[in-house]
């Protein structure tokens, strides 16, 4: 690193702990009401019990899941072009998450203003394109995230980020359930719940306006998406631990094929309704983010690989206990478990990526791990949907927690911890 560039990055990192407290605490109230509303979309127990009232169908459900996944597996590399070369990219992440919320607000109105099938209809595309949108804010929100909060403070962040969601979630989740579907708000409950997580978010997004974000000292050169593809081979053979991390966390996403037969599997074994959906919602969102303060800690003291291993042994763990539940009460554990486990997941495996490589690869580091990941999701959900069509829901979930088998197994011999190399 030859002196000006050394001096750029010093003044980068005095920036960096001038605006910490402030960035900290901006970066907790976007996580407080942004997350909140998000939670509510991608929970397992709100979208595929409303797609599968409208079609009567798992593969419906798992269509829904599986455009959502396509978007997010399309659009991450766009946004690492989009960012790689700016100084700041703050810009890139407002406009993102404006149509993120735009898409939510979609699903909510076609529910509420369309005639069959129009709502089914409304909620397919508008998810994909949420997925899209969502693709390109998951990159420029880490790496933003990787720029202005140090690595060691990045784990508490990140748990009590996803606490305080978790909290308001949980509370908005009882509200939906008990108020919202139960009374079928406005002549469709679930669309009416959409329209509450829209109002979340936007307030949530603009808590970002309080960051101050510092020029990056290194940039790359702005290319196109064809010349960063084509950067990919030589990205992988350059760092196997990061390659076979990639590679698990992909494996490991296909559990995620089960994750929207959860709910419909339960309310083949048990009778459910508004009421029982928003407290398996609580219980799901409160576990997973409460947990994440215990996820975060743990990161901060012995690394996100830990925690990445940890935290797929217990999803593991509570998807099979699900196939053996009889009884309510211990539905909602089953699903506290779930919460829990995808929760410390979904955390570690985005954090883990930001600690390989230099900060010029950052983005298509970010960008091919969620590709890779959001591609094996979308087939997933299209096999998962299709499959449990053809051979039931129980043996999906079992297909789902083999492939995390062998993730858990690729990361723990292959992958050693980046912050130890």
């Amino acid at each position: 690193m030859n002196a000006e560039n050394l001096s750029r990055e010093e003044a980068f990192q005095r920036e960096v702990q001038a605006n910490l407290r402030r960035n900290y605490a901006a970066h907790l109230a976007h996580g407080l009401l942004g997350q909140t509303g998000m939670r509510l979309v991608n929970a397992p127990t709100f979208v595929p019990p409303y797609v599968f009232s409208l079609a009567g169908s798992e593969w419906a459900v798992g269509l829904a899941r599986a455009l959502q996944y396509l978007g997010m597996f399309a659009s991450p590399i766009v946004g690492a072009t989009l960012i790689e070369h700016r100084r700041r990219v703050l810009p890139v992440g407002f406009f993102a998450g404006g149509m993120m919320r735009v898409m939510i607000l979609g699903m909510a109105l076609g529910g509420l203003l369309l005639p069959d099938p129009g709502p089914l209809i409304a909620v397919w595309v508008f998810l994909g394109l949420f997925g899209v949108f969502l693709g390109i804010q998951g990159v420029v929100f880490n790496f933003l995230v990787s720029k202005v909060i140090p690595v060691a403070s990045r784990g508490r962040l990140m748990g009590l980020r996803n606490a305080l969601s978790g909290v308001t979630a949980t509370a908005v989740a009882l509200f939906a359930g008990d108020v919202l579907i139960e009374g079928d708000v406005l002549g469709n409950g679930y669309a009416a719940t959409f329209l509450l997580a829209f109002a979340l978010t936007t307030v949530g997004l603009l808590m970002l306006l309080f960051v101050r974000e510092p020029e990056t000292p290194r940039v790359r050169e702005p290319a196109g998406v064809r010349e960063r593809l084509g950067d990919l081979p030589s990205l992988l053979r350059s760092d196997r631990s990061f390659t076979r991390y990639f590679c698990a966390r992909a494996l490991a996403v296909m559990g995620r094929m089960a994750v929207p037969l959860y709910a419909i599997y339960a309310a083949g074994r048990m009778p459910l309704g508004g009421a029982e959906y928003g407290q398996l919602t609580g219980a799901f969102v409160f576990a997973q983010s409460v947990g994440n303060l215990g996820w975060g800690a743990a990161a901060d003291r012995r690394g996100f690989r830990s925690v990445f291993l940890a935290s797929l042994a217990l999803w593991m763990a509570a998807a099979i206990a699900l196939v053996h539940t009889a009884t309510y009460p211990m539905l909602l554990c089953v699903f506290s478990g779930l919460g829990l486990g995808l929760g410390g997941f979904q955390m570690s495996a985005q954090n883990l990526v930001l600690e390989f490589g230099t900060r010029e690869q950052l983005p298509l580091r970010i960008a091919v791990a969620n590709s890779a990941s959001e591609l094996v999701a979308a087939l997933g959900a299209l096999a998962g949907g299709a499959l449990a069509m053809a051979i039931g829901q129980a043996p999906v979930i079992w297909i789902a927690v083999a492939c995390q088998a062998v993730a858990f197994v690729l990361v723990a011999v292959g992958v050693e911890d980046p912050r130890r190399r």
